[in-house]
């Protein structure tokens, strides 16, 4: 019998490091043979399988770790596998497996407090702040993804635009704002618009020119006609690849504008952002992002360090901490021991308890390198360029948009492309999303997988082909 205070802690240490080191195993097997694991549909009495009455509770790690491997892993989403392309979602890494390991072995609470896991954070955003090029007062946090980011990053445009004594009176006896965004921006806008009080009315949406980005003349008319009913332009939402084309804003256009009218410049990079890292021409896309007043991205997209973890980035630190640092008496900061510290994260966030998800990232960037993550973001741009080739050489296919990075959208010239979509998952041969562009439906692939190949992008290409010419 355990005693009094250990009784969550295993029985035997040795049995349970035996079935951590085989769980450990399986785990690499499993990743070192993803190409062998497309997704596939889970049983239909998986959710019976798991679920947790009273007799199927408290069976030790031996059973659970059991599940965990033949019940659960084998039904993941399937964006490890080289040709997901459906969604973009990042493949994962295996040194995030030893990172996501130390990390609950911690159990570091990442809101504040003076210990290891908040340098290691700190670490962390500075490499970030260094590739985004935004100035040297600029700061960071990491985020659970870019919808949460885009929160923060709005809530401190409102407090620019009306002073930190919003915090306490709220928003009902303000202007009415407008925040600007282009067709086809993400919808974390809106929900973000909505999570502040203002709504989706706030949003106005600008026109598109013919390669999809933010036409600046619409943009102009648009805050003219705000501003001369009483609507205060609050931000305008550049947007860095986007979820429909992957098409990217001309950054340094808007960031003129958005100076000569005075209106916060926030761009929504939540897989474009890592363009930054590519070699040219696709280094270039995000040209003019250094002169935003925030940014949002997504390290477990391209940079696929695994699920989640984003970051907000913020032009002005002392703007950045009076948005949102809050200090109860009980957190109370130390001028010495575990109190202290220089740094709290809670003061730069809406979450008091946060995760220790910045060791994965910085594992991530320690062991690979810059130098490796540019050449496979370059990588899959090249895939994509070739996917793009091999569609227009297609008597079945036709592109739907030019490529610009890492998306590429096509037409089918027989069948729903919704039930081929579906039949390429099922087979195992390719995962693709379905989109519509001008207006007519189309299959979209969004590469984002280190794991991709040349290869991998001729076999789906062929694959679809067949499968729209049994629909002929």
């Amino acid at each position: 019998m355990t005693s009094e205070g250990t009784h969550l802690d295993p029985n035997d240490w040795d049995d349970f490091s035996l079935e951590m080191h085989k769980l450990m195993d399986q785990c690499l097997t499993r990743m070192k043979s993803a190409r062998d694991f497309p997704w596939q549909p889970k049983p239909d009495n998986l959710a019976t399988c798991l679920s947790l009455t009273p007799e199927a509770i408290g069976v030790g790690p031996k059973q659970a770790f059991a599940q965990l491997t033949d019940d659960i892993m084998p039904y993941a989403t399937g964006n490890t596998h080289p040709r997901f392309f459906g969604w973009v979602h990042g493949a994962g890494l295996p040194v995030s497996v030893g990172a996501e390991l130390v990390a609950a072995t911690m159990n570091s609470n990442c809101g504040g407090r003076d210990h290891g896991a908040i340098e290691v954070e700190r670490a962390t955003l500075d490499w970030l702040l260094g590739v985004s090029g935004l100035p040297e007062n600029a700061s960071a946090i990491l985020t659970t993804g870019t919808s949460q980011a885009t929160i923060l990053a709005l809530t401190a445009a409102r407090n620019h635009r009306f002073g930190h004594d919003v915090r306490k009176t709220g928003i009902q006896e303000l202007p009415r704002v407008a925040v600007y965004v282009r067709r086809g921006t993400h919808s974390c806008i809106g929900k973000a618009l909505e999570a502040m009080g203002y709504g989706t009315n706030s949003i106005h949406v600008v026109d598109t020119d013919d390669d999809m980005k933010m036409d600046i003349a619409s943009l102009k008319r648009a805050v003219e006609e705000d501003r001369s009913v009483g609507r205060v332009p609050l931000a305008v939402i550049g947007t860095a690849g986007s979820v429909n084309t992957g098409s990217f804003d001309n950054l340094n256009e808007i960031a003129d504008f958005c100076a000569d009218q005075d209106v916060w410049l926030h761009v929504d990079a939540a897989f474009g952002f890592w363009t930054r890292l590519a070699d040219h021409p696709w280094a270039q896309l995000v040209d003019g992002m250094e002169r935003a007043n925030s940014i949002s991205c997504d390290f477990h997209k391209w940079m696929s360090v695994p699920y989640d973890c984003g970051a907000c980035m913020i032009y002005d630190r002392t703007l950045h901490f009076d948005t949102f640092t809050s200090r109860p008496n009980y957190l109370e900061q130390q001028k010495e021991g575990l109190g202290g510290g220089d740094l709290w994260f809670c003061d730069y966030g809406l979450e008091l308890s946060r995760g220790f998800r910045a060791l994965k990232v910085w594992t991530a960037i320690k062991s690979i390198g810059t130098q490796a993550f540019s050449a496979s973001i370059s990588d899959n741009c090249k895939q994509t360029a070739l996917m793009a080739e091999l569609v227009e050489t297609s008597d079945v296919l036709d592109l739907s948009f030019p490529v610009a990075s890492n998306v590429c959208c096509f037409y089918v010239a027989y069948g729903d492309v919704n039930e081929i979509a579906a039949e390429l998952q099922l087979s195992g041969d390719a995962v693709f999303s379905t989109t519509v562009i001008k207006g007519k439906a189309c299959l979209r692939a969004a590469l984002v997988n280190h794991r991709t190949t040349s290869e991998d992008i001729r076999h789906a290409i062929l694959a679809v082909e067949a499968a729209v010419r049994r629909h002929r």
